[in-house]
């Protein structure tokens, strides 16, 4: 009888975007016995960018993971090891890690390629290969789920019964966006035992919170997205306490961008008030018409965007960036307009590329987009970098205008204020008309008041007039 020889191969947290060291390992897909293939989904991870499904490169069985979900790894560290057979093709399943066979001796270092998800290619480099534990694989049928990362408690409140939850039901892995798997790990809820009511059996925020209800008191949040904060802000509201929430991923990324933006760049602020009557007639036309095209949502942040993008393209000076290193302003030869989005995973700022040479349709397609890729947490790397010039619409909230910091790198930001129904001198009377407030925050050093002024006051123009579109674009 011929006894397969088998190795086993570590998977490295590769640099999922350009430059970063670390990820958070926010959820595993597999336990160890698992048949993996080339490019299955393993775990989901969280940079300061945004959020990574990780596909393993090999086929085989998975041998260990070396770090529990919640934890935060260096890029380059291994993060699990799996047993492959000779040459790397995948061991049969029944012939996985026999209890009572000794261990191989750990193969000698060789050449071999070394993955990466992006930027840099296979890479060609040495991996000291592990000898194989000789314990008893764990059996399929008992999955092994990496217990939360949990800090001393910082609540003195009486015990909670968590009702116990319903066995999990096959190994299938279930339907959720990545947000809604992020809440259900900050609740420590399996989504194998969550009854999914959304479309085509995906799960949803209301399904998780309804699996978690009583909510028991936290003792910590592991990170810090939108639905964990308000589900231990929820729970302890009656204590009193105090609830720690370290800032880790996007939160801490934001934190360092903008302290760094703030005191780096000179800020300045104008404030213009502007009669947008008409803008909205127009908004409330083209949603009637559907004459930019069927399903493509209108809003008043896409007359916004076109209207600064036109005074852009008539001071194109503003699209810039300071080069610290040289001394240099740079001015840019296209306009990736971020926009500011409010998501489970904190402050995100994705970018439309080359939204300039946009038609009105076509930015309202990528807006659309943009917004709802953004808001389920799966923007990418790639489209928050690059941005050149910003707008934050902090209307939807309620708020009149701000004093918007500087996404870091660009030269300036636009603030979309509220609108509101306000007496106006229109015609030479007093009458009720719709007006909001904008705000433009722009770097001193490479804008002065002159450019910064002509900028916003075109933007206004436009919204006051929003024919202009046509005859200034």
């Amino acid at each position: 009888m011929t006894t397969e020889v088998r190795s086993l191969r570590e998977f490295k947290m590769p640099d999922v975007g350009e430059g970063l060291t670390e990820a958070e390992i926010l959820t595993w897909y597999v336990k160890p016995g698992d048949v993996v293939t080339d490019g299955q989904v393993v775990c989901e991870v969280e940079t300061a960018k945004a959020a990574v499904e990780l596909p393993i490169p090999f086929n085989g069985v998975v041998d260990q993971l070396f770090f529990p979900a919640g934890t935060t790894v260096d890029v380059g560290t291994a993060i699990i090891a799996v047993a492959v057979g000779e040459g790397g093709a995948e061991p049969a399943p029944a012939a996985a890690a026999p209890a009572a066979e000794a261990a191989p001796a750990a193969a000698a270092a060789e050449p071999e390629r070394r993955e990466v998800l992006v930027g840099y290619g296979p890479r060609t480099g040495t991996v000291q290969r592990r000898a194989r534990k000789t314990t008893a694989a764990p059996a399929a049928a008992a999955p092994v789920v990496p217990a939360p990362v949990v800090a001393a408690p910082v609540v003195a409140a009486p015990p909670v019964v968590v009702p116990a939850q319903a066995e999990p039901v096959g190994d299938e892995r279930p339907l959720a966006k990545p947000p809604v798997r992020k809440l259900a790990k900050d609740l420590g809820i399996d989504l194998r035992t969550v009854t999914p009511t959304g479309k085509d059996g995906v799960i949803t925020r209301e399904d998780v919170h309804a699996a978690a209800a009583p909510a028991p008191v936290a003792a910590v949040v592991e990170s810090a997205p939108a639905e964990a904060v308000e589900a231990v802000v929820a729970a302890v509201s009656h204590s009193g306490a105090d609830v720690r929430v370290p800032v880790k991923g996007v939160r801490k990324a934001t934190a360092q961008a903008m302290v760094a933006s703030a005191f780096t760049a000179p800020h300045v602020t104008e404030f213009v008030q502007v009669d947008v009557t008409r803008t909205m007639k127009l908004v409330r036309e083209l949603k009637e018409s559907g004459e930019l095209g069927a399903g493509v949502r209108v809003s008043p942040l896409l007359l916004v965007a076109r209207a600064l993008l036109t005074a852009v393209r008539r001071h194109p000076e503003i699209n810039a960036a300071w080069d610290e290193a040289n001394q240099e302003i740079v001015l840019k030869g296209q306009v990736n307009l971020g926009i500011a989005a409010a998501t489970p995973r904190g402050l995100l700022v994705p970018n439309i590329k080359d939204a300039g040479s946009k038609t009105l349709p076509q930015l309202a397609v990528s807006l659309g987009e943009l917004t709802d890729v953004a808001r389920q947490g799966k923007t990418s790397p790639a489209d928050l970098s690059g941005g050149t010039i910003t707008i934050t619409n902090v209307g939807v909230f309620g708020v009149d205008t701000g004093t918007p910091i500087l996404n870091p790198g660009e030269a300036a930001i636009l603030a979309f204020g509220a609108v509101r129904e306000l007496p106006w001198v229109h015609k030479g009377k007093v009458v009720p008309r719709l007006v909001t407030t904008l705000a433009l925050s722009f770097d001193h050093r490479l804008v002065d008041g002159e450019l910064g002024s002509k900028v916003l006051a075109d933007t206004a123009a436009i919204l006051e007039r929003p024919k202009r579109l046509i005859t200034w674009s």
